[in-house]
């Protein structure tokens, strides 16, 4: 497959989440292309590791620590990145939380936790990012999921997180067009070596062989897949995409997707929880 080449020079990106697995992916992808690029993650130890491995992509790299739940310590970040970077042309919002757990086991404080993580961390990356985003020009990428359109056992938390997830980039897409702000979700499918695929996929490789055979393109995305996707929904060449919801997945949502969800109704039924 041919890479496609897109320029980033001049422009600041933001990637909340961009830390490791496929957050880290998309800020390599923005800072290849020439980008200056602002992760955040909680961990500091975390940030400082994916601020040395985008440098040395090349462009101007900043990290912050924060907890996307933590609405006030949010507005502090993005002001500092504005100080330090002016207004906002791309942000992706990608912090999640995920553990297989069925709904008849799962406790009230549990499922509030991946709702507070996915939903409410999503909202609160964009509403405080709004004031620093440019008008107009601006794109803000979500990474949502196939839960929020594919019902998977072991996932009911997930499902309604990423489905109002979609909803809000729906929401956020009507309300913030007028100013010239677009709005889009990427829909991640089962992307190799991630933390995702490591929590949810059967185990081995013949899980990882019968995860790349429920997939109709016959293999495992990579997170180059989902860069080059980012880069290409924040181009100019996407300019009159807004509101979309974008599977990123070789088709995999289209009947694939369930493997997972037996694979973890399986894995509980022998104990696993």
């Amino acid at each position: 497959m041919t890479e496609c080449t897109f320029d980033y020079r001049g422009c600041n990106v933001f990637v909340a989440g961009g830390t490791s697995g496929i957050n880290l992916g998309i800020a390599r992808g923005f800072a290849r292309a020439g980008a200056s690029v602002a992760v955040l993650s909680r961990s500091r130890e975390k940030v400082d590791s994916a601020v040395a491995d985008l440098q040395q992509q090349g462009g101007r790299v900043l990290g912050y620590t924060a907890d996307v739940r933590d609405g006030e310590r949010l507005q502090e970040v993005f002001a500092a990145a504005h100080r330090e970077l002016g207004s906002f042309d791309v942000l992706v919002s990608g912090a999640a939380g995920n553990f297989p757990t069925a709904a008849n086991s799962m406790s009230s404080n549990a499922f509030k936790a991946v709702m507070d993580i996915d939903l409410l961390g999503t909202f609160n990356v964009l509403r405080y990012s709004y004031a620093y985003l440019r008008k107009p020009g601006a794109c803000v990428i979500n990474i949502s999921a196939p839960q929020a359109f594919v019902p998977m056992e072991m996932q009911a938390h997930v499902c309604a997180a990423k489905a109002g997830v979609d909803m809000l980039t729906r929401t956020t897409a009507l309300e913030w067009g007028p100013v010239g702000i677009r709005v889009n979700s990427l829909v991640p499918g089962p992307i190799a070596g991630t933390e995702g695929m490591k929590r949810l996929a059967p185990p081995g490789p013949a899980g990882a062989a019968m995860i790349a055979d429920s997939v109709p393109l016959k293999r495992q995305g990579t997170t180059e897949d989902l860069a080059q996707a980012a880069l290409f929904i924040a181009s100019r060449a996407a300019g009159y995409i807004n509101g979309v919801i974008l599977p990123v997945d070789g088709g995999w949502s289209l009947g694939g997707a369930g493997e997972i969800g037996r694979s973890l109704a399986a894995l509980a039924g022998q104990g696993v929880r």
